[in-house]
């Protein structure tokens, strides 16, 4: 009994060094300077089962998919090697293409890396007219972004994780043609770290999680410093079914998770969202997303299945959206 409590202590100590931590960091995130960060690209969500559950994924994420949220659900592996491709028919014909692999290498923890790349599509590039107007210069060439990342995470005990994640982005968006006929090329590299914590409660499967997501120094572009989308983001969730019937099936669960945002992007957010499995093999989801000028709700649903002894998970999800078509997203993941 003693033991417990010592270990719930220090894992009440490092959530409270880190809370005072983003604390600080909270601190540099002016809501003046809303819109005006650059390499936004970073915040579209690429995975169809945090999509489906309206983004709530922070204190739910596990495995490779967790990379590209909060890496220290990275830790929960349900296998030796978990690997998962994500596609996203985004907006405007814009395409996100992204793929992980994490390795549980016992205790020394888990190791990952993880590939995101956005192709843009066709692009007509313009100038100034001297005699006023302006030249339509055709598709502009080599424009993208991408990021590339290594991760860790690890068990600190049997209710506490942490991980973090080391990032090269980069963003082509061609070049600018000015007046005199000069150009300039208008593409940024930078090294972006995340980092994430989860508490898995002994109450009804509650669990929260906490994430800092691109953090990094400034990017200047010809003379203007602009900023990466640092956001910080706190999560709970909480198994309703444990409620009901506490020795239900485990692979059967009803997930309810809410997450909290704050950037220096926009103002304030929060999504809400929910998840129902039922005997591990199918997973039906839904979500809501608020403050958002084109996202709305989102639903989506899971089919797992075994494979040469192998588990086998198929995703997708519909976010709707204004003015625009909505947005599909489908992923295969496998772990051996």
């Amino acid at each position: 009994m003693k033991i417990t409590m010592i270990n719930n202590l220090k894992n009440f100590l490092l959530i409270s060094i880190l809370s005072l931590s983003v604390s600080t960091v909270r601190a540099q995130v002016t809501i003046n300077k809303v819109a005006q960060s650059t390499m936004n690209f970073q915040l579209v969500s690429i995975s169809p089962v945090a999509s489906g559950m309206g983004e709530a994924y922070y204190a739910v994420g596990t495995g490779a998919d967790a990379i590209f949220y909060n890496p220290a659900g990275m830790a929960e592996l349900t296998g030796k090697v978990n690997v998962v491709l994500d596609y996203t028919q985004w907006i405007a014909d814009i395409n996100y293409y992204a793929g992980a692999v994490a390795w549980n290498i016992g205790n020394y923890g888990s190791v990952g890396f993880s590939v995101l790349s956005v192709n843009y599509g066709t692009i007509n590039g313009t100038s100034l007219n001297p005699l006023g107007g302006y030249i339509d210069n055709g598709p502009v060439k080599n424009v993208g972004a991408y990021s590339v990342g290594l991760t860790y995470a690890k068990h600190i005990n049997t209710q506490f994780e942490v991980g973090g994640n080391a990032r090269l982005v980069g963003q082509d968006l061609g070049d600018n043609t000015f007046v005199d006929g000069t150009t300039a090329k208008n593409d940024a590299t930078k090294l972006a770290f995340d980092l994430g914590v989860k508490y898995i409660t002994l109450f009804n499967d509650f669990r929260f999680g906490m994430a800092i997501r691109n953090f990094s120094s400034d990017i200047t572009r010809e003379v203007i410093a602009e900023q990466l989308p640092l956001t910080f983001t706190m999560g709970a969730a909480i198994d309703l079914m444990d409620f009901v019937n506490k020795s239900h099936s485990k692979g059967t669960a009803f997930t309810l998770a809410v997450d909290f945002l704050h950037s220096n992007s926009y103002s304030e957010r929060f999504n809400m969202g929910v998840e129902y499995k039922f005997l591990g093999m199918l997973a039906l989801r839904g979500g809501y997303q608020t403050n958002r000028s084109l996202q709305s709700w989102s639903a989506g649903i899971g089919l797992n299945t075994i494979v040469a002894g192998n588990e086998l998970q198929v995703n997708y999800s519909y976010s709707k959206m204004q003015i625009f078509s909505g947005v599909n997203r489908i992923s295969i993941a496998m772990s051996f």
